[in-house]
């Protein structure tokens, strides 16, 4: 085990780039959170956003050259987060989403051609996808539970993401146009968090 940063805040949601030659994280180290990046090695850490509010959960694109993020920048309440893109030095930060709810977690297609994503919009957490610009924003889940934690498969070809539907958080998985939604674990605890193996 190594450690890669020391500073007196928060250091959080690490993200690797595809190549594993950087790391994409948010830090309270300057009072609020903010998106930044370092080398593998934890060398060169360098903030790459500067906003009023919070910025968190970086996300890069598969060609290494953007990283998806949420941010609640745009005012009260303070709940409200959108998801923003910005270019990988940081550069052209662009908000792609606008709704009175949270918009959160995006997450690349393989192809970086689409982001999919969490949001309350609709009442309730649910998943939605939409293109890498921020056009036809689609809703995949529609359920009385809450959906969360949306994940591609490698193939491109399927979501993975977890429900509280059962009566406890469970992971699912569906189609990307969000057909052929089923149940993949049953626990009496909660199984969160779902990702897929590169194999």
């Amino acid at each position: 085990q190594t450690r890669l940063t020391k500073n007196p805040g928060f250091d959080y949601a690490p993200s690797w780039s595809p190549t594993g030659r950087q790391i994409a994280f948010d830090s309270s180290r300057d009072g609020n959170f903010e998106i930044y990046v370092m080398n593998a090695d934890g060398t060169n850490q360098t903030r790459l956003t500067n906003s009023p509010g919070d910025d968190a959960g970086p996300s890069w694109s598969p060609d290494e050259t953007r990283i998806a993020f949420m941010s609640n920048r745009d005012g009260a309440p303070a709940s409200n987060w959108e998801i923003y893109v910005m270019n990988a030095d940081g550069t052209n930060q662009t908000n792609l989403t606008n709704s009175p709810q949270w918009d959160r977690d995006p997450y690349w297609s393989p192809d970086g051609s689409q982001i999919v994503f969490m949001s309350n919009r609709d009442g309730d957490s649910e998943i939605y996808v939409m293109n890498a610009d921020g056009s036809k924003q689609i809703r995949l889940t529609n359920t009385l539970a809450g959906d969360s934690a949306p994940s591609w498969s490698p193939d491109g070809a399927q979501i993975t993401f977890n429900s509280d539907g059962a009566g406890n958080e469970e992971i699912y998985i569906m189609n990307i146009d969000g057909s052929n939604q089923a149940r993949m674990t049953y626990s009496d605890s909660w199984e969160i968090l779902p990702d897929w193996s590169s194999d």
